[in-house]
């Protein structure tokens, strides 16, 4: 059975460990981080990650930490008018099988990370960046920025949308500017109107930006994210502090309930957006690129993680049903490649959609809405996220 080498202790990294864990094999984990947490954030698990997390033996652990929402509405930017989009909560387990979550990025991230230390306590290694890897016909090696190395039959790049393992395999590629930034942050529900409490994701459409807000945690705080069209903000880190004045500035014309949140947020985070054109491969020999390492997306179809989650399984499954490691991540790179790439594309495509000048007026938005967002179209570009399954899907 193949002994794995996995670069990042992320989301997609933790998942793949549990993975294979579960299915008896030797993991070593490594993670730049000598301090394994997650920055806040929210993450939407849809039904096709959320079943993986519950064929781990997760359900559990997660229900303690997330929030399932009651739906999603539309919202225009300058009136507040709204549109009821679909619902997310029962609907979502009738339709697809599996919940539909929304989840801190930190919570999600401990429960994995307590879920694989159970699995093997000595798996994890952090304040161990990759730098690099050498490999031959029999082994991979992993190189880390302390000086030293590992060896074992596979390594496996879960080192995000800065990967050295991508680096060195493929190159950096040409990331672009899109002409977007996002503003992210928090908000401890208590401190919203009632009006303003419910657990619904809302997806405000604007011109030239939108805003997206939906529950965390039980349903205690908010989720705030406003992607915004601005060129002046090229730094592409989640970390970036920014101002709650800055942020006002940018969404002055907005709607007095999208303001409210942002004068209760503590600190804004704001960091830019750049478009990857997908890869052609994921893998070469005994190495192999997974989540954002592989498929960096815009946050437009709220897929990023749920990828991760379906990258992580059928690694597993591969690396089970082929002895050849070679020839099982070729076999992961073919299961993927096609999926990966057409959610990436579907996430900028939803760029034009939610930022188009026909929402100026409420006349021409409610008529673009109507045409835009009707169930039939709502579901043509949703289902097929939905309903994918990684468990069963052919490899």
């Amino acid at each position: 059975m193949p002994e794995v080498l996995i670069a990042g202790a992320g989301l997609g990294g933790l998942t793949t460990a549990l993975a294979l864990i579960q299915r008896g094999h030797r993991v070593r984990l490594y993670e730049q981080a000598s301090e394994l947490k997650e920055v806040g954030a929210g993450v939407q698990i849809g039904s096709n990650g959320s079943r993986l997390l519950i064929s781990l033996g997760l359900r559990e652990a997660m229900e303690r930490v997330v929030c399932v929402p009651l739906g999603r509405e539309f919202r225009l930017w300058s009136t507040g008018q709204r549109w009821r989009s679909f619902d997310l909560g029962e609907t979502a387990v009738q339709r697809f099988g599996a919940p539909y979550w929304m989840v801190h990025r930190g919570d999600f991230h401990a429960v994995l990370l307590d879920a694989v230390r159970k699995a093997d306590p000595e798996a994890i290694h952090p304040g161990s960046a990759c730098v690099g890897f050498e490999q031959d016909a029999g082994r991979a090696t992993i190189r880390l920025a302390n000086g030293e190395t590992a060896t074992g039959d596979v390594l496996i790049g879960a080192d995000g949308v800065h990967s050295k393992v991508r680096q060195q395999m493929f190159g950096d590629g040409r990331a672009e500017f899109t002409g977007i930034m996002v503003w992210r942050g928090l908000v401890p529900m208590e401190r919203l109107p009632d009006h303003q409490q419910q657990l619904v994701g809302n997806n405000w459409l604007g011109v030239g930006g939108h805003v997206v807000t939906y529950p965390l945690r039980r349903g205690e705080i908010l989720n705030f994210v406003a992607a915004i069209e601005r060129d002046d903000w090229r730094v592409e880190s989640w970390t970036e502090p920014g101002t709650t004045e800055e942020c006002l500035r940018d969404l002055a014309p907005w709607h007095e309930d999208v303001k409210t949140i942002i004068r209760n947020i503590d600190t804004p985070f704001k960091w830019a957006l750049l478009g990857r054109e997908p890869l052609d491969h994921f893998a070469e020999g005994r190495v192999c690129v997974m989540g954002d390492a592989a498929h960096p997306t815009l946050p437009f179809l709220a897929q990023g993680a749920n990828m991760a989650l379906e990258d992580a399984i059928i690694i597993a499954r591969c690396l089970d049903a082929f002895d050849d490691v070679p020839e099982a991540l070729r076999h992961y790179e073919q299961a993927r490649l096609a999926r990966t790439a057409a959610i990436v594309r579907g996430s900028s495509d939803n760029t034009k959609r939610f930022h188009n000048p026909a929402l100026g007026d409420a006349a021409g938005a409610a008529a673009y809405v109507d045409r835009e967002f009707q169930p039939e179209k709502v579901a043509q570009r949703y289902d097929w996220l939905y309903e994918y399954n990684a468990l069963t899907v052919t490899i």
